[in-house]
C-alpha cells in the first residue's frame, strides 16, 4: 500500500485553510449584511478573492507534491516546502484585508509563485532523472 504522508498532511492543511478562509468571508457577510454575491462591498470582494486565489493555486501545488512524493524523490524537504506554502497562504489571506497587514499579500504571493516554480522545476528534474 502506498502512503503519501506529505501529500496527506498538505491536503489536510489546505482543507483547514480553506475552511478558515470561508469563515472569514462569512464574518464579513454577516457584518455587512451581504448574503449573495459580493454586493459591491470591497471587503467581501477581498475575502472572496483571497479564498478563490487559494483554491486556484493550491490545486497545482498539491498535485506537484503528490507527483514528486509518488516518484520517491520527496522527503523532508518536500514537507518543509508544503509547510512554507501554507504559511504563505495564511499571510496572503490576512494581507488581502489591506491596512496594516497588506504586506502579507505580497509575501504570500511571492511564496506561492516560488513554491510553484520550485516544485515544477523539481518535477521536471525527476522526469529527466536528474534527481
Amino acid at each position: 500500500m502506498i502512503t503519501l504522508p506529505v501529500t496527506l498532511a498538505a491536503a489536510a492543511a489546505a482543507a483547514i485553510l480553506n475552511i478558515w478562509l470561508s469563515i472569514r468571508i462569512g464574518q464579513v457577510r454577516n457584518a455587512t449584511q451581504v448574503f449573495v454575491g459580493d454586493g459591491g462591498n470591497e471587503q467581501v470582494q477581498r475575502r472572496m478573492r483571497a479564498q478563490l486565489n487559494f483554491v486556484e493555486n493550491t490545486a497545482f501545488v498539491l498535485i506537484l507534491i503528490a507527483a514528486i512524493e509518488l516518484s520517491g524523490r520527496g522527503g523532508t524537504w518536500l514537507a518543509y516546502v508544503a509547510g512554507i506554502y501554507m504559511l504563505g497562504r495564511v499571510a496572503h489571506g490576512f494581507g488581502m484585508d489591506g491596512g496594516s497587514l497588506a504586506k502579507g499579500r505580497f509575501i504570500g504571493t511571492i511564496i506561492t509563485l516560488l513554491t510553484q516554480l520550485g516544485l515544477a522545476v523539481a518535477a521536471t528534474l525527476v522526469v529527466l532523472r536528474v534527481i
